[in-house]
């Protein structure tokens, strides 16, 4: 069995462990550099960098690949919010905002690709995440781990594509 060098990932009985080099570049990530400092900034980080690299993606990944990242930045977003949380000795940190692209990805995943399904989508998505729509809210309260809060961004995702799929047709 190979031991691990205990400094390089915080411990999980201290609340707020020493920030070591990995932690820094973690919490980094997971802000996306100032983007997580921002007053509002799960707003600011979805309007400045998740619409534009949803854009991206969607403009030049068919569906299937679409799904596969955004499942995977999702897996990624729970495991950074796990680690992330602990070492900031918070829990759903707003300093950490990759779980409030994971669900505008979610969200915009069968939009039309055009600027008013951006916009309606972004407004949308973030309107329903902050109210905690059911069973988000039952998940923000009792689920306190990486997992949990990604999962109400999700939930808020998948509430967002249903409506914009309802609507598609005034979106084009």
């Amino acid at each position: 069995m190979r031991e691990t060098d205990s400094s390089t990932l915080p411990d999980e009985t201290d609340p707020k462990p020493k920030v070591t080099g990995f932690g820094r570049l973690l919490l980094l990530v997971g802000s996306i550099g100032p983007l997580g400092h921002a007053p509002a900034s799960g707003t600011v980080a979805v309007a400045v960098a998740g619409i534009p690299l949803c854009w991206l993606m969607r403009s030049y990944l068919d569906a299937t690949w679409y799904a596969v990242i955004t499942v995977i930045f999702a897996a990624a977003s729970m495991a950074l919010h796990q680690v992330g949380d602990r070492i900031l000795g918070e829990s759903d940190s707003r300093k950490l905002v990759w779980d409030e692209l994971a669900g505008f990805f979610v969200a915009m995943a069968y939009a039309p690709l055009t600027w008013k399904s951006m916009v309606v989508g972004f407004f949308l998505e973030r309107f329903i995440d902050i109210v905690k729509v059911p069973p988000a809210n039952i998940i923000d309260k009792k689920m306190h781990n990486g997992v949990g809060v990604v999962l109400d961004d999700l939930f808020a995702g998948v509430y967002t594509a249903i409506i914009l799929w309802l609507v598609q047709g005034w979106l084009v």
